[in-house]
This record gives structure tokens, C-alpha cells and sequence, in this order.
């Protein structure tokens, strides 16, 4: 079993060598740890190991975690939205990779806290994902401009579990054309994809992926 230090240098190696064959740098691809059910002690050693990214899912706990967190680290809501705590989402996080419909995207911006979204997709159509179809994430894009503190940097998806992460290249190349398609007709300048688990991260850098969600090759199994 590995350590944590020996778990985050092999995925930092993996980041790499996927990034050059898609001819690019690991510079180009931003790691971030996803420390759903994973315990303080433990996020503050993967940062002393480097990692200062983190993603949550879950409100309720990130809390916790943020506010007891003693370093300067970029949180990111990578979890499904509920319109009741997104008062919070506004006061502890850097990012939110999530919006899927526009009631979340409006009430964000009356918090009046400048945030970087990204707008979640569900290219497969399975039921279980979060996550908007790309018509839908139309409509959502139409409202961005009338607001005032909300940055579109890009789309988020999550592929299904597969045994070989080759069944869901389509997925991620597919991500990349929407986002260029999205940016073309609305105008946009968005330049992130965040997708890649730890299941599929390095086919999802090799179709593009700027941004990877790792929480099981870093940590292990949790519960």
C-alpha cells in the first residue's frame, strides 16, 4: 500500500506523461485533491506534499474543514447544489465547477463575491450523474452577462465508471468541442475542462482536460 507522499507522485507522474502526449506540460493540468470523507489531519499532509487545491461535495463538511484549515489553500464546490447553502458556497470557496441551472447561477452572484463557475454537463445521459444536457446549459449561459460577479472559466463533467477509461474518450473529446462550440456562439473566453477521476484522469488529459478531480488515487477507499 502506498503512502500518501508515494500516492500523489504517482499521480503527479501520470499528469505528466499524459500532458506531454497531448502536447502539453503537467503545468497545463491543475491537480486537485477531492478529500470527500477524508479527515483534516490528512488534507494537512497532502499539502505539505504540494497539493493546494481541494474539492468538496458536500457543504456541511467542507465547512468545517475550510474553516479550521490553518494554510492558504483554493477550495473548489465540485458537488450537486442545493439553493439553501449556497450562502456558503459564496463565503468558502475559490471556485465551483457545478452550476447547472439558473437559479443557482443568480443567486451566487447577489452574494456579491467575485467567483470563477464552471457548468456542469452530463454527455452520457445517465441517470445517476448531476449535471445538464448542452441545450440546457444554453439557457444558463444567457443570463451570465447580466450579471455582475460571476467569471464563466469553463465545463465540468463526471464520465461513467468504467472498466476500461477508453469506453469514455467520446465523452471527453466531446466536452472539448461543446466548450469551443459555447464559447463561439455566446462570445466567451472560457478556457477549462474539468474532467478526469481517478478511473480516467489520463484519457481525459490526453482529450484536454485542464482540470482533474482525484480522490481515490491519492487517498485510498473511503467510506
Amino acid at each position: 500500500m502506498n503512502s500518501l507522499k508515494d500516492s500523489i507522485e504517482i499521480v503527479r507522474t501520470k499528469i505528466k506523461e499524459a500532458s506531454l502526449r497531448s502536447g502539453r506540460t503537467e503545468d497545463d493540468v491543475l491537480l486537485i485533491g477531492v478529500t470527500k470523507n477524508v479527515d483534516l489531519e490528512r488534507i494537512k499532509q497532502a499539502y505539505s506534499y504540494g497539493i493546494r487545491d481541494f474539492g468538496e461535495n458536500y457543504v456541511q463538511e467542507a465547512r468545517k474543514k475550510i474553516e479550521a484549515f490553518p494554510e492558504e489553500a483554493t477550495w473548489h464546490m465540485i458537488g450537486h447544489i442545493q439553493t439553501n447553502k449556497i450562502k456558503y458556497i459564496s463565503r468558502l470557496f475559490n471556485w465551483v465547477h457545478s452550476i447547472d441551472r439558473v437559479e443557482v447561477l443568480e443567486i451566487l452572484d447577489r452574494y456579491g463575491r467575485q467567483m470563477k463557475v464552471l457548468f456542469e454537463l452530463n454527455i452520457s445521459g445517465e441517470q445517476s450523474k448531476n449535471g445538464a444536457s448542452p441545450d440546457e446549459i444554453k439557457k444558463v449561459l444567457e443570463k451570465v452577462k447580466a450579471l455582475n460577479f460571476i467569471e464563466p472559466v469553463g465545463l465540468m463533467t463526471m464520465a461513467p465508471y468504467v472498466d476500461n477509461p477508453e469506453d469514455v474518450r467520446w465523452i471527453f473529446k466531446r466536452m472539448r468541442e461543446i466548450l469551443t462550440e459555447l464559447n463561439r456562439e455566446f462570445g466567451l473566453n472560457m478556457k477549462e475542462l474539468s474532467m478526469g477521476m481517478s478511473s480516467d484522469f489520463e484519457v481525459a488529459i490526453e482529450e484536454g482536460a485542464t482540470m482533474v478531480r482525484i480522490g481515490t488515487a491519492i487517498f485510498g477507499e473511503r467510506h
